[in-house]
């Protein structure tokens, strides 16, 4: 029954110490607009052309580097993975074509046809792997000037749209249109 009062009394202080924890703070925004930079994601896209990954130091988004380094690494590493094994069989194809043995006893067991379609699948993969190294380079670089370009952009409470009607005076016929102010 002790254990039980003791339990409960913690509680209730600790939900009243939580309850009274918060307070209205007074304090004046000390938030820093940086000033609008027109060539900003020309810069980043500048950067991550040259150096992949670089316009992602730029716009302080440091997570996306291992992303980036991942997939064109991942890449990189297939492209001379395929690379070598195709090198492989073909010059083992051409070797049993002079009337060279392999010392390799999977390579001997395997046709010509066996051989040939091998280095057809290996020439493949090579060439994937080296159209998704190009495409992931691309999408950073794409990436970055986007990142670039919505960092710049006003996402503060203080986005209006106020719609306004204006009656031009001075003409003769009807006129209508409508005039949209956006303030920031």
């Amino acid at each position: 029954m002790f254990k039980k009062i003791i339990i409960v009394v913690l509680f209730i202080n600790i939900g009243l110490t939580s309850a009274f924890s918060q307070k209205k703070s007074t304090s004046i925004d000390t938030l820093k607009i940086e000033p609008y930079d027109p060539l900003r994601p020309a810069k980043a896209s500048f950067y991550s052309a040259v150096v992949p990954g670089l316009d992602q130091v730029y716009n302080k988004q440091y997570w996306k580097l291992p992303l980036v380094y991942g997939a064109i690494g991942t890449s990189v590493y297939l492209y001379i993975d395929n690379n070598k094994k195709y090198n492989l069989y073909r010059d083992e194809y051409k070797n049993r074509l002079e009337g060279y043995k392999s010392d390799d006893a999977f390579i001997n067991k395997l046709t010509d046809s066996q051989m040939i379609a091998i280095q057809k699948q290996y020439s493949r993969n090579k060439d994937l792997s080296a159209l998704f190294a190009l495409g992931f380079y691309v999408l950073n670089i794409i990436d970055a000037n986007v990142s670039a370009a919505l960092s710049q952009f006003n996402v503060n409470e203080d986005l209006t749209l106020k719609p306004n009607i204006e009656i031009l005076d001075g003409i003769d016929k009807s006129n209508l249109g409508l005039k949209c102010v956006y303030t920031f």
